[in-house]
């Protein structure tokens, strides 16, 4: 497929992509109620979104559960300082772990800025996501040359990007 027609968006896609992007109804047949609210089918519908899944227009269909709901208000982003030629390895390592939702590169910006990896730490208070930061310290060793949580004081966004309906 090439890059075109893997980003060629018809009027049936936009209007399951607007349908769907605050999430999947909750009934017990949503590819049927999606189906109703575009004007299709929901076999059609299925293929689309796997046609949608395979190009990379959509990354994942998945439920993501709201932390904060679940109590896990401690949350915080973690910067390291690591060797650059170790970032893949502990990058998955560090990704891996069941309190981090992800972990990822980022460029420093020296000398005010030493840290490039990020990792986000869950925990029900912010004395819970400082022992599972010291866990991860210690998976690094002598590898962690530095480190710092930043915690938020709000929520600005959690969406992605969204279409709106041409009609």
């Amino acid at each position: 497929m090439t890059e075109t027609q893997s980003t060629t968006l018809d009027d049936l896609d936009r209007r399951i992509i607007v349908a769907t992007q605050s999430g999947l109804p909750l009934v017990p047949e949503p590819f049927a109620a999606i189906a109703t609210q575009v004007g299709s089918t929901s076999e059609e519908v299925m293929r689309r979104f796997q046609r949608m899944l395979e190009s990379g227009i959509i990354r994942r269909i998945g439920a993501v559960p709201n932390h904060y709901t679940l109590g896990f208000k401690g949350n915080g982003m973690t910067v390291w300082d690591i060797p650059d030629d170790k970032i893949g390895h502990y990058g998955k390592l560090i990704g891996n772990l069941d309190f981090v939702s992800h972990a990822y590169q980022r460029p420093r910006h020296q000398p005010e800025w030493n840290y490039n990896l990020f990792a986000m730490v869950h925990g029900r208070d912010r004395q819970e996501v400082e022992q599972k930061v010291e866990k991860i310290a210690e998976l690094l060793g002598d590898d962690n040359r530095g480190h710092e949580i930043l915690y938020s004081s709000r929520i600005l966004k959690k969406t992605g990007l969204r279409l709106v309906s041409d009609k």
